[in-house]
């Protein structure tokens, strides 16, 4: 069974960084590609991206395109969501899942706020 974890939410200033990670574990990670996707209060889910297997990004959305980078260790089983220039719009319950939809992590809240 796969499990996923995500890590590294918090409080960030407008203008800030934050990195989350979501550790793989149940199964082998090399056999999935990864997505990261959030959630607003009041707002529908909102794919981020994705990474496959060998590690090419796509499809990011336009809201975070320039500002996010995903990125994945496959020796260490984990995937990362680095965020630059941080708005307060990306406060959100951000969640890490399968590409196809799965698998998905409890979230991990980030808040960007003055």
């Amino acid at each position: 069974q796969v499990q996923l974890v995500e890590s590294g939410g918090g409080l960030v200033q407008p203008g800030g960084s934050l990195t989350l990670s979501c550790a793989f574990s149940g199964s082998t990670f090399t056999h999935y590609a990864m997505s990261w996707s959030r959630q607003a209060p009041g707002k529908e889910r909102e794919r981020v991206g994705t990474i496959t297997v060998s590690g090419v990004t796509l499809n990011y959305a336009d809201s975070v395109k320039g500002r996010f980078t995903i990125s994945r260790d496959n020796a260490k089983n984990t995937v990362y969501l680095q965020m630059n220039s941080l708005k307060p719009e990306d406060t959100a319950v951000y969640f890490c899942h399968t590409r196809g939809g799965g698998y998905w992590g409890q979230g991990t809240q980030v808040t960007v706020s003055s």
